[in-house]
């Protein structure tokens, strides 16, 4: 278990700071530490992927993806591919995604969490991603859309909700809110 071991001692600290998340956090344990092969996407019961809340250098924008398979405004992100360090997933997610290579990870600790269903695609059965997210600033505002997306938008925080109504954005959005 020691290549989940880093993942763990993440989220304990996630924990510390964010109690009211409890929920989330000892599902997430439960699945890491009873799944092996969590960082793999051929685990189809479910596999962690990392995420980066990307912001402006004023803080007051987050870079989305008009997600190309799930056709959903989403922040950037991915699947570890047995890659245990998810911060690491989340930096590779976040300049594949965007074109942009120089990005900030604003706190080492995890920013959000989140457990989700991606639905049934080509064969593959519907299943769990438990996304561990990670808070980035950009240096720049240019990206360039990947061919994962359909598009990519700077987003004013105070506006995600015309892009966005899922429960885990406008809780990230709000975690941006408090962090001033």
């Amino acid at each position: 278990m020691p290549h989940r071991t880093p993942l763990l001692d993440l989220l304990d600290d996630y924990l510390d700071r964010h109690v009211g998340e409890a929920g989330v956090v000892t599902r997430f344990r439960s699945f890491v530490t009873s799944e092996p092969d969590c960082f793999e996407r051929s685990l189809l019961i479910g596999h962690v992927t990392g995420s980066a809340w990307i912001i402006d250098p004023t803080g007051s924008q987050t870079l989305l993806t008009h997600h190309a398979k799930l056709e959903r405004w989403l922040q950037l992100g991915g699947h570890a591919d047995g890659d245990p360090d998810v911060a690491a997933v989340a930096l590779r997610e976040a300049r594949e995604e965007s074109g942009m290579a120089e990005f900030r990870l604003v706190e080492p600790g995890i920013f959000d969490l989140d457990i989700h269903a991606i639905p049934e695609r080509k064969g593959i059965p519907e299943h769990l991603h438990y996304d561990v997210r990670f808070l980035l600033e950009a240096s720049q505002t240019a990206f360039v859309v990947s061919d994962e997306s359909l598009d990519l938008a700077w987003v004013p925080l105070a506006e995600l909700d015309t892009y966005s109504k899922e429960e885990s954005m406008l809780r990230m959005r709000e975690k941006s809110f408090e962090r001033g």
